[in-house]
């Protein structure tokens, strides 16, 4: 008797094709049910529908198709345990030994705007979870498919093999038809807990799933192995960015590139560019067009620059592709590229030219792995609000500082704690950044600014335990400080500050990245 295959599949890509191959190539029979039956007989392959294979109608508007004794047992079956065998032919049950089943777009439907509950819910598979798992389950004896991309893969093995595939294949087959399971769940569970509040901001569980979208050479060094996973199978973020050029991205590409991501995503109303060396920026800047922001980013530090990572807010245009390639940078990420630019930069072809529409799109939680389990946080995407700072000073901030002190203060958000940022005209003139003391990293940044550190501005993204950083920045020319406030000795910083004729700013808002 002919084996029997059993294909149910919503994404139907190449199902045709391989129906075609197992009825010709290798005797096989073919039960499948809805859609997939209608195109396989339509293609003039002969097909058993579920209903007529299993004599029980499809029901309750199809959501009871294939849950049914004839269909599990055909794939659970243990052919090697007689009494296994003895049940199937007692029953008039078939063994099926190939199950193609691929799932209900659920993550696709709720990705759509407008999507309302009761639709979503109309996308949980059921049938299929259960035939993959089944499958799955009983891989010793039964070869399961969830993806179109192994169909040619199984098709050879059968080939190979004559007609039949090895314990190891179908041991990965059943590995991956598990992970798309997994997956499936994960997306359902994470769609269900927004629909309600919980009692904590984090769910009891928490769940990371991710599809290789592409092997790395290697991790921070050469020596470690890395790979680059996409959350979902909806393409979003980085996943959905676009590369015009350049050589393949690296594992420390993509951490820098996030980080630069971050940075201009907090100036969407102005012209702003950030470049960026081992997650830090070495110079961040604003200015009227995108080609005043990177110049003004550029000269900030130009030493560090080179090798950088740039980041701009606004599309490339030829005047500011003509400025990328007079230095040597890694990479360079934008919402868009004029025709031309991209012909200009065409000049430099391995540096890596990404556009990324969507700069601000970006997760919610951040997830950090220790030994024995991994830490999730909310992400420190809080908004700027000047309503809440407190001038603690006699000397108020103008206007034009305030803008300044705002300017410092979202980009001290993104430098590694201790961080401090020495900034003017909104641009960056100095950043001290992962010290062990704040006095430290004030010391650093106002190195780097030297002479134009008078009449500049200071950034700290914790509060002052001592008023010696005050008086550091005092003794350099700083004007103006925005700190969160909230140290012990916060009268010492404010009295200092006052005898030296500084204005200082509490945000009551800390910003520590570790």
């Amino acid at each position: 008797m002919a084996r029997l295959a059993l294909l149910s599949v919503y994404n139907k890509t190449a199902i045709t094709d391989l129906a075609r191959r197992l009825v010709e190539e290798f005797d096989f029979e073919i039960i499948s049910s809805g859609g997939t039956a209608q195109i396989l007989a339509a293609a003039g392959l002969p097909v058993i529908k579920v209903a007529d294979y299993t004599g029980f109608p499809e029901i309750l508007g199809g959501r009871v198709k294939t849950l049914h004794p004839r269909i599990h047992g055909g794939i659970l079956a243990r052919r090697d345990l007689p009494q296994d065998i003895k049940d199937l032919e007692n029953n008039q049950i078939r063994p099926i030994d190939l199950v193609v089943v691929n799932l209900y777009p659920f993550e696709q439907t709720v990705a759509k705007e407008g999507v309302n509950l009761t639709e979503a819910i109309e996308q949980i598979d059921i049938g299929g979870p259960a035939m993959l798992r089944a499958a799955s389950k009983n891989f010793a004896h039964v070869t399961v498919l969830c993806d179109p991309v192994q169909y040619e893969e199984y098709l050879e093995e059968l080939r190979q093999n004559g007609g039949e595939t090895s314990f190891a294949f179908r041991q990965k087959c059943a590995w991956q038809g598990f992970l798309h399971t997994s997956s499936y769940d994960r997306a359902i569970a994470s769609y269900l807990s927004k629909q309600f509040t919980l009692e904590s901001a984090l769910p009891p569980q928490y769940i990371l799933c991710g599809q290789q979208l592409q092997s790395l050479r290697y991790g921070e060094n050469p020596h470690q192995s890395a790979a680059w996973y996409q959350s979902g199978t909806t393409a979003s973020g980085w996943s959905a960015a676009t590369k015009l050029q350049g050589k393949e991205l690296s594992y420390n590409n993509l951490v820098d590139l996030e980080a630069a991501r971050l940075i201009v995503a907090e100036f969407s109303d102005t012209p702003a560019a950030t470049i960026i060396k081992h997650t830090n920026p070495c110079g961040t800047a604003l200015g009227n067009t995108i080609l005043e922001a990177y110049q003004k980013a550029l000269n900030a530090d130009p030493v560090s620059a080179f090798g950088g990572i740039v980041a701009l807010n606004r599309s490339i245009d030829a005047a500011t592709a003509t400025e990328l390639t007079k230095t040597f940078l890694e990479c360079v990420v934008a919402p868009g590229c004029e025709e031309d630019a991209k012909e200009i930069l065409a000049a430099k072809s391995k540096v890596r030219v990404l556009i990324l529409p969507d700069l601000s799109s970006g997760s919610k939680e951040t997830v950090k792995v220790i030994a024995g389990g991994f830490l999730v946080q909310a992400s420190d995407d809080i908004v700027t609000d000047t309503s809440k700072w407190k001038v603690v000073t006699e000397r108020q901030p103008t206007p034009v500082e305030l803008e300044e002190l705002i300017f410092a203060w979202k980009v001290c958000k993104h430098v590694k704690s201790n961080a401090i940022v020495v900034s003017s005209d909104r641009t960056t003139l100095g950043i001290g950044a992962g010290q062990m003391n704040r006095v430290g990293s004030v010391k650093i940044a106002l190195e780097q600014a030297q002479e134009k550190a008078k009449g500049a501005f200071l950034a700290s993204d914790g509060f002052f335990p001592f008023d010696d950083s005050v008086r550091t920045a005092a003794a350099a020319g700083i004007t103006a400080i925005v700190q969160p406030g909230g140290s012990l000795r916060d009268r010492d910083s404010i009295q200092a500050a006052n005898e030296l004729g500084l204005t200082m700013v509490f945000t009551g808002v800390r910003h520590f990245l570790h």
